[in-house]
């Protein structure tokens, strides 16, 4: 499977548009006696062809995604971790933030000051409604960005003049100011999904791709060694794009495993998840 993931990995730099994001996972360390090392799994996700993958890295500081990253050009959207925010900072890259994990910010201050952040939520809901009515409709990118420039532009202009407004009135240790000063410090990165419909308001689609890797860490509790992590790695990206093109994992596996020692070498893409597909679907012609 080596050769088919370092395709992957290959391919993934090449994306135009990438969606990243990490967790944590319990490694089995012979140099670490005594308790487990906490290593990671950072997941790339490309929203325009569903390409997912996963590499395991010991560290979560900024060495770890250089490899994928170093060279990225295009649009790179996560949350704020600052690791991140570095790479979206180079050139040739444009970086985007997360509404998703704005709200969640917001959220966390409903207990001390309902008032503002429900404020704040209800016009973040008005941005996600305009989102869905493009889904709805089946718009394509052109139309959805002419969509949001008429009608998620002046909320975003609104939510950003209350928030510059409020924020210098603020307790920037209280809940509500961190929130605000969280977005305040990612307003261009927040509102740069206006204009590309390609582009996604949130990186939830990444943090889904994470989830049987949440559930996995809660049933095995940990990974055997460093090199151990990282075949998993591979595994979980090849389940995770069978689960975005609604390909059978196990059919796939079979099927890679029976034709991988004999493709060309050339030809490897093919054994993809969504290409499998295609090659299926085609031979039922």
């Amino acid at each position: 499977m080596e050769p088919l993931y370092e395709q992957l990995v290959y391919d993934t730099k090449t994306k135009g548009y990438l969606q990243v994001d990490e967790t944590r996972i319990k490694v089995l360390d012979s140099d670490k006696k005594g308790a487990a090392h906490t290593g990671w799994y950072w997941v790339y996700h490309a929203p325009l062809d569903g390409t997912v993958l996963f590499d395991y890295s010991p560290t979560r500081g900024s060495s770890a995604p250089l490899p994928m990253l170093g060279n990225f050009k295009g649009y790179l959207q996560s949350d704020g971790y600052v690791v991140y925010e570095k790479y979206g900072k180079k050139k040739e890259v444009t970086h985007l933030a997360c509404w998703a994990h704005t709200r969640r910010e917001i959220e966390r201050a409903l207990d001390s000051d309902r008032p503002r952040a429900e404020k704040a939520l209800l016009m973040i809901q008005q941005l996600y409604a305009v989102e869905r009515q493009a889904k709805q409709a089946k718009f394509t990118p052109e139309q959805t960005k002419t969509l949001r420039l008429e009608k998620s532009l002046p909320i975003i202009n609104e939510l950003g003049k209350w928030i510059f407004k409020e924020i210098k009135n603020t307790l920037p240790k209280s809940q509500i100011g961190k929130a605000m000063a969280y977005a305040y410090a990612r307003w261009d990165a927040l509102s740069a999904y206006l204009y590309d419909g390609n582009l996604q308001i949130d990186t939830n689609q990444c943090e889904n791709a994470l989830r049987p890797c949440c559930l996995g860490r809660k049933n095995y509790l940990f990974a055997g060694s460093h090199e151990a992590a990282q075949r998993a790695a591979m595994i979980y990206s090849f389940f995770a794009i069978c689960k975005k093109h609604d390909v059978n994992p196990f059919q796939w596996l079979k099927y890679t495993l029976q034709n991988i020692m004999t493709i060309n070498h050339k030809h490897l893409k093919n054994l993809f998840p969504q290409n499998y597909k295609n090659i299926i679907q085609q031979s039922n012609m």
